[in-house]
C-alpha cells in the first residue's frame, strides 16, 4: 500500500490511478466465455444477450442436474405404477423454472442484465423459451422411458405452456419468482383435482381434447399480463 501511495503521489495530476486500477481489476478478474456462450452468442448475435441467457437461475448446472433426477425419478414411478405421472408433474416442474428465469433478488446478474442495450422483454422471451425448450425436452425423454402412450406423451405439452405463462405472469406482475412457483404449482394442482372430481380421472387436465381452446385463451390472457409488467424497464416504479 505505501509503495502504491507512493506511485499516486508522483503520478501526473491528469491520471486518474484509481480509474486504472479499476481497468485492470476488470481484465484480470473478468470472465472469458466458455464454448456454450460464444455458440449462444453466434446464435442470438448478441455476446450480451448470450450472457443473460447463460446466467438464467433454471439453466444452471445444479437446476438442471435436479430436474434430471426429478424426471428420472418421474419415470420410474410412471414405469412402475402405470399411473401417467411423468405427464402429471411436467408443467409444475416446467412453471417453476420458468419463474426462475425472472430476475429480480433471484438472478445473480440481474443489475447486469438491466445494463445492457438489449431489451428486457427480448431477455425474458430468450429466457423463458430456452427454458421451456429444456423442459419440453426432459419430460418427452421421461415420457418415453416410461412407456407413457402416446396421447398423454404430447398431451401435457399445450397444459404445460398454460402454467408456465400463468407463473412467468406472477412472477413479473408481482417482481417475485417465488411468487410466480407458488402461482403455477398451485394453479395446476387446482387443475388436476377439478379434474379428477369432474370425470373421475386425474389424466381429465392433460388428456381432454375440450381443454385446448381454454389452454389457449388461458395462455394468451397471461402473455397479455406479462406485457403489460414488463411495459417499464427495469427498476422504474
Amino acid at each position: 500500500m505505501s509503495e502504491l501511495s507512493a506511485d499516486r503521489a508522483g503520478a501526473p495530476g491528469d491520471v486518474d490511478l484509481d480509474r486504472v486500477w479499476i481497468g485492470v481489476a476488470a481484465q484480470v478478474w473478468r470472465r472469458e466465455p466458455g464454448w456454450p456462450e460464444r455458440l449462444a452468442g453466434r446464435l442470438l448475435r448478441s455476446p450480451g444477450l448470450a450472457r443473460a441467457l447463460l446466467t438464467t437461475p433454471s439453466l444452471l448446472v445444479p437446476w438442471l442436474i435436479a430436474s434430471v433426477v426429478v424426471f428420472g425419478a418421474g419415470a420410474l414411478a410412471t414405469a412402475g405404477s402405470d399411473q401417467p405421472l411423468v405427464a402429471l408433474m411436467t408443467p409444475a416442474l416446467a412453471a417453476a423454472g420458468i419463474a426462475y428465469a425472472y430476475g429480480p433478488g433471484i438472478d445473480p446478474a440481474w443489475e447486469l442484465s438491466a445494463s445492457m442495450a438489449v431489451s428486457d422483454r427480448m431477455v425474458l422471451l430468450v429466457r423463458v423459451v430456452a427454458v421451456f425448450g429444456v423442459n419440453a425436452v426432459l419430460g418427452l425423454a421421461a415420457s418415453a422411458a416410461s412407456g407413457t402412450a402416446a396421447g398423454l406423451t404430447f398431451g401435457w405439452l399445450l397444459p404445460m405452456t398454460a402454467v408456465s405463462a400463468l407463473a412467468l405472469a406472477a412472477a413479473t406482475l408481482a417482481r417475485s419468482a417465488n411468487v410466480g412457483v407458488a402461482a403455477g404449482v398451485a394453479g395446476w394442482t387446482i387443475m388436476i383435482l377439478a379434474g379428477e372430481t369432474v370425470s373421475g380421472r386425474y389424466t381429465f387436465a392433460v388428456g381432454d381434447p375440450a381443454l385446448v381452446l381454454p389452454y389457449l385463451a388461458f395462455t394468451a390472457g397471461c402473455a397479455a399480463v406479462v406485457l403489460y409488467a414488463t411495459r417499464m424497464s427495469r427498476g422504474t416504479s
